[in-house]
């Protein structure tokens, strides 16, 4: 089975998430907005179908849609 291509990694200490499309760094998203703004550049216009959609996202450590300091 195929990866997602699109990582959220775990929240940092200083809260945010670091988002990933293929390894390559796309920021550091505070928000759901953020990382489909981050998609958005990336090619992806309709990014914001895409965050529940595990073909296409992976959401690392903590919860999904959570941008808190772990």
């Amino acid at each position: 089975m195929p990866t997602a291509p699109i990582t959220v990694h775990p929240p940092l200490g200083t809260g945010g998430r670091r988002v990933t499309a293929r390894g390559q760094i796309l920021g550091l998203a505070h928000s759901d907005a953020d990382v489909i703004e981050f998609l958005r550049r990336a090619g992806l216009p309709g990014a914001e179908g895409l965050l529940d959609d595990p073909s296409w996202v992976k959401w690392r450590g903590g919860r999904a849609h959570h941008y808190e300091a772990a």
